[in-house]
C-alpha cells in the first residue's frame, strides 16, 4: 500500500505544479499570423515543363512577380503560374493570388503585381 500512496502523492504534486504556471492562456481565437516575407525564387512545374518564379513583397499584401522560361504568347500561363504559386507560398488560409494590373513581357520574363485575396 505504501507504493500506491507515494504514487498518488507524486501524481497530485505534479498536477499542482502544472496548474500553477502563470503563462497559460486559454482562448478560442487564433492569433493573427505575422508572416515576414522575404524575396523568394522557386522552380514551378506546370504543364509538363519547369519555369522559374521570382516574387518579393512590394507593400502590405502586394507582391512583385516574374515568371521566366515562357514566351511572349504565354501570358495566360504566366498569370496562372504566378497567381496559383502566390496562393501556395504566401497567402494565408487558402486565399488565391489576384493580379493587380496587366502583366508585361520584358527581358524574357512575364512581370506582374499580385496580392492575396
Amino acid at each position: 500500500m505504501q507504493k500506491h500512496s507515494l504514487g498518488l502523492i507524486l501524481l497530485a504534486a505534479l498536477g499542482l505544479v502544472a496548474c500553477s504556471q502563470p503563462d497559460v492562456r486559454v482562448t478560442r481565437d487564433k492569433p493573427a499570423a505575422q508572416v515576414v516575407m522575404t524575396p523568394r525564387s522557386e522552380p514551378i512545374f506546370y504543364n509538363g515543363k519547369t519555369y522559374h518564379l521570382d516574387f518579393s513583397p512590394k507593400g502590405p499584401g502586394l507582391f512583385e512577380m516574374a515568371v521566366s522560361g515562357m514566351g511572349p504568347a504565354q501570358q495566360k500561363d504566366a498569370v496562372a503560374v504566378a497567381t496559383s504559386s502566390l496562393g501556395y507560398f504566401a497567402c494565408p488560409d487558402g486565399q488565391k493570388g489576384q493580379l493587380q494590373a496587366n502583366p508585361v513581357y520584358a527581358g524574357g520574363k512575364w512581370r506582374m503585381q499580385a496580392r492575396c485575396g
